[in-house]
């Protein structure tokens, strides 16, 4: 079998799962954030916390909510790592420093798993499971909770109520993430990933030396990390080290685990919304960008010149021989395009034009299909964005799902899209204009400035994928990172839940004959040229300094 058929074939089984999925997760998701009833042991959480599930919260109080929630957990995890060297189960590593110790909580809080330290040489077992592991399952629910806020906002009217935010966290938690995590678990321990609370030990003389690896609790964060759209790996080579990701099967799997709720949220908000033809709209457009992505990827990947590339079948370079240019083209381009992060592949090897791909599937927001809820109400405000440029070429007011967008709601649309490229762009001039950041590049010349603004692409984006090039463990780094990860998560949240409270709290608005139809394929393609002309505008001179000049040279 070629390379390019194994390749096809790989998608078009990815294509098939995720398929059979959509409708009974998608109906699930909209059931666990429908219901009014509340599980034993939820009961038991709540009661612990404090918080009364059944109160319903405007969008200032949801977002306190998760504010309150995400400082709590930046806090304690900045203590659990500087704590490290006297908690028992450090594997005799020591206290984290500060600036990567601050890097790190801010880090996996935002959900983005950015790591500029070596997983299995700095982080013992307390640290990997009670901090990293727990904050991969609740930065996700947290992401979905603002999501299914949004969502109420378009299926609610003349009120500002939302729901409520630790109800919304705790059943994300209980009901969706850990059930699918526990069977996911169990798939990859029988598929060869390691879960143990092993120590350090010798395997062997490596090039004059001595070789040591530690185990870990690896199969329990390797499936939270990819179902939770986090990416923080166990061992410095992520998924694409053996113990995280052994086999084909496995690659595949783990894709699939990181492309599943953000796809079957789509199928949530048709079914919460009283329309899932609406849903299957913004899956359409999800999917036409994911599919072209691919597409690309692999054969700028399969198709480059050079006679070493062409009797490998491809570039190769990078890349792991198990899983091929096929496997590794699908997890870099899912990875990117959602808020995962994690890598099979080494997106710096990647040629010229095929690191452009991963680092502008971040830019667009990594919304096909995006992160665990971020992609889905990423779509939407883009869907507000859309129903607004239609609405100017036609002169009428514009509506989507029944509800006027306005000059308040298009200002919050507007300032949700502006935040990132902001960070990122202003943070790469700044590392670039400084004498010491530039010492941190491997690489000189537009490759080299691909490595510094693919970071704080992927940080500002929540992403967490690095160009593997860049030494990013200085405290310029370490800072300037976690303060683009902490405003690239929580700043663009404060617009979503405002948005969503000013849809609320509108009167419905009857569908006329001159109302665009949102759920029709002309919509979906107004939408994907919103979004790619929207991102090519604000990125473009930037992407031209970089991987565009390296991939035409």
């Amino acid at each position: 079998m070629s390379p390019v058929l194994a390749g096809v074939l790989q998608l078009l089984a990815l294509m098939a799962a995720l398929a059979l999925a959509y409708v009974p997760l998608g109906n699930y998701l909209a059931k666990v954030y429908s219901s009014s009833k509340h599980l034993r042991v939820e009961r038991w959480i709540y009661k612990g916390i404090g918080a009364n599930p059944d109160t319903e919260m405007r969008w200032s109080a949801y977002l306190r909510g998760v504010l309150a929630f995400s400082v709590a957990g930046v806090l304690f995890l900045y203590l659990l790592q500087r704590l490290q060297g006297v908690l028992p189960g450090s594997l005799g590593f020591a206290s984290i420093d500060p600036d990567q110790a601050f890097n790190t909580a801010a880090s996996f809080v935002a959900n983005t798993n950015w790591q500029s330290y070596y997983g299995e040489q700095a982080m013992g077992h307390v640290v990997q499971t009670a901090g990293l592991a727990v904050q991969n399952f609740v930065s996700a629910a947290v992401g979905i909770a603002v999501a299914v806020a949004l969502v109420r906002g378009f299926a609610r009217s003349r009120t500002g109520e939302l729901g409520n935010f630790w109800a919304d966290l705790v059943r994300g938690v209980v009901r969706v993430l850990v059930p699918i995590a526990v069977v996911g678990a169990l798939i990859l321990v029988a598929c060869g990933v390691i879960q143990n609370f092993s120590g350090i030990h010798e395997v062997g003389q490596f090039m004059g030396g001595t070789q040591e690896w530690n185990g870990g609790a690896v199969a329990s964060q390797e499936v939270i990390k990819e179902l939770g759209t986090n990416g923080g790996g166990y061992f410095n080579a992520n998924s694409a080290h053996p113990f995280e990701n052994p086999t084909p099967f496995t690659n595949l799997f783990e894709i699939f685990l990181i492309l599943l709720i953000p796809v079957a949220l789509t199928r949530t908000f048709g079914v919460m919304t009283g329309s899932v033809r609406q849903g299957y709209a913004i899956l359409a457009t999800m999917a036409t960008i994911w599919v072209g992505f691919t597409a690309l990827m692999m054969w700028t990947e399969f198709a480059h010149h050079g006679p070493a590339l062409q009797a490998a079948g491809g570039a190769m370079e990078g890349k792991e021989v198990r899983f091929g240019i096929g496997g590794s083209s699908i997890f870099a381009v899912s990875t990117t395009l959602t808020s995962t992060g994690a890598v099979d592949s080494f997106h710096s090897s990647y040629t010229g034009l095929g690191g452009g791909i991963t680092m502008l599937g971040m830019m667009l927001g990594e919304i096909a299909p995006g992160g665990v809820g971020s992609g889905l109400y990423g779509m939407l405000v883009m869907a507000v964005i859309a129903v607004f440029i239609a609405g100017l070429m036609v002169g009428r007011t514009p509506e989507y799902l029944g509800k006027k967008i306005g000059t308040r709601e298009i200002k919050f649309a507007a300032c949700y899209i502006l935040i990132t490229p902001a960070l990122v762009l202003v943070f790469t001039a700044a590392a670039m204009a400084l004498p010491t950041p530039g010492d941190s590049m491997t690489n000189s010349g537009a490759h080299g400035f691909s490595e510094i603004l693919y970071a704080y692409t992927s940080a500002s984006n929540n992403n967490g994928s690095a160009f593997a090039g860049l030494n990013a463990d200085t405290q310029w780094f370490n800072t300037t990172l976690g303060l683009a990860m902490l405003l690239g998560r929580f700043l663009p949240m404060v617009f979503v839940l405002a948005l969503a409270g000013s849809l609320a709290g509108q009167q419905p608005v009857p569908a006329t004959k001159g109302t665009l139809r949102t759920e029709k394929p002309l919509f979906s393609g107004l939408l994907v040229g919103a979004v790619l002309i929207i991102t090519g505008l604000t990125y473009f001179p930037a992407l031209a300094l970089g991987p565009l000049a390296e991939g035409l040279a």
